[in-house]
């Protein structure tokens, strides 16, 4: 998020997408992914406060399930989930065309797997002229170090990797944003 751009005009053009949020894979991470879960609510909550649109994509949903129905409460009913079979939301026709839009020029990226999708996805916005910034405290992995060595990686290739609370707070950028009140307390139950 640039300091210089208004934030309606910054949630108007950015899209919230919840990578992999499945059982599934939920339940192999640290914490059985409840910690991971937590954060992400967080950010859906708040993207959905401010009015920005969000969506998730699946891997394989025939064979792995979809997305967590607890995550899936908080979204509007129309979000997309989009079924994928490759690792990148990218590598599939329909999600890259849907991700092109001319109206969308940012990805904020939670889920997981870090080293895989949530990478992959990245890295491939970027190469399309996207700008992204990585949750970092609402993406996961098995293997924090390698975590962490895929975030310094996509740092290096030009995407923002932030915590939710740095980047929401940017969005509001003054506490007498509307959605203020509601967004503290929202940190408050999400820490």
């Amino acid at each position: 998020m640039s300091p210089d751009e208004p934030a309606s005009d910054a949630v108007a053009s950015t899209l919230l997408l919840g990578v992999d949020l499945q059982p599934a894979f939920l339940a192999v991470m640290p914490g059985g992914g409840k910690p991971l879960l937590r954060r992400c609510e967080l950010a859906l909550r708040s993207a959905v406060g401010l009015g920005m649109r969000v969506a998730f994509t699946e891997q394989r949903p025939d064979r792995l399930g979809g997305t967590d129905a607890a995550l899936l409460a908080h979204a509007p009913v129309d979000a997309p989930r989009w079924a994928k079979s490759s690792f990148s939301a990218y590598g599939d026709p329909v999600i890259r065309a849907a991700l092109g839009a001319p109206d969308l020029e940012h990805l904020l990226l939670c889920g997981l797997e870090t080293p895989v999708c949530v990478y992959q996805t990245a890295i491939d916005a970027l190469g399309a002229g996207t700008a992204v910034t990585v949750l970092s405290d609402a993406v996961g992995a098995r293997r924090p170090d390698d975590a962490r060595v895929c975030l310094e990686a996509l740092i290096r290739a030009g995407a923002h990797v932030l915590p939710v609370e740095t980047v929401f707070y940017a969005l509001l950028q003054d506490s007498t944003h509307p959605f203020f009140k509601a967004y503290t307390q929202l940190v408050k139950d999400h820490a």
